[in-house]
């Protein structure tokens, strides 16, 4: 059973903005989009610890994962 739900539950609401703030689409169409990718799946895995960093922290591996350069290079 998922031990860490309620944080996760937390913390998606937060990238989905954060997500949404950067390309400029709604927050449901955010939302949909980090939970098809491995960043999510990588969230959802209770073992890899990954529920205990903070929202910026994921919201940058889910940009890696996009451009696999992340924010490297760019400037917001």
């Amino acid at each position: 059973m998922c031990e860490h739900h309620l944080i996760r539950a937390t913390l998606v609401p937060e990238i989905a903005r954060l997500i949404a703030d950067r390309f400029g689409i709604s927050e449901d169409e955010a939302l949909g989009r980090f939970y098809k990718s491995a960043t999510a799946q990588n969230l959802a895995d209770e073992e890899n610890g990954l529920y205990g960093q903070s929202a910026l922290f994921i919201f940058g591996l889910y940009l890696e994962e996009l451009t696999g350069e992340g924010e490297k290079g760019s400037k917001q």
